[in-house]
């Protein structure tokens, strides 16, 4: 029963890793990731069952990077807040700095024009045909040929931009009303 309240608080709150160590292997870790998943990576918005199996190993691969030999609760809050300080900073940048938010942020990605998809584009960002008119569905278009254009953006939001219907009846010049 003594084993219950038996606490080590020297080991508990105590880091046995300098906290300099933590913020750096943090730090290093957190950008080598952005940057990987920053040029490999653009989703469609919807998170897909690999995308979280990424998510689960590349946290599991790089933990003993970052964390070193550390087990005191001290140590973990100081690597928590130096990936908050940087996923913070990072955005802050993008939003103060046009340099860093062309760095941060990639360029919407035009997938159909005037009706027809860029299949290259598609092919670039693994998106399929399927997975493209889901995704116009969801915008409430039913077919390519009504969308002038769609985009990928860069956080994987899908815009769509629809064709202005034609109503030549109001517009045509040679047409009459009634008199």
């Amino acid at each position: 029963m003594d084993i219950f309240f038996q606490i080590d608080w020297k080991s508990v709150f105590i880091p046995s890793v300098g906290i300099l160590e933590i913020v750096l292997r943090g730090t290093i870790i957190y950008l080598v990731l952005f940057v990987l998943l920053r040029l490999l990576r653009r989703g469609t918005g919807a998170v897909a069952v690999t995308d979280i199996l990424l998510i689960v190993l590349i946290a599991d691969a790089s933990q003993n990077g970052m964390a070193g030999e550390y087990k005191s609760v001290t140590g973990g809050l100081v690597l928590v807040a130096t990936i908050f300080f940087w996923d913070y900073a990072l955005d802050w940048l993008a939003s103060e700095i046009p340099v860093f938010r062309k760095l941060i942020s990639p360029a919407p990605l035009l997938l159909i024009k005037n009706g027809h998809m860029l299949r290259g584009n598609m092919r670039r960002e693994m998106i399929t045909q399927e997975e493209l008119m889901s995704l116009i569905r969801e915008q409430g278009a039913e077919c390519v040929d009504e969308i002038k254009a769609c985009y990928l953006e860069g956080d994987g939001s899908v815009s769509v931009i629809k064709q202005e219907p034609e109503d030549n009846d109001a517009q045509s010049p040679t047409k009459k009303g009634p008199l």
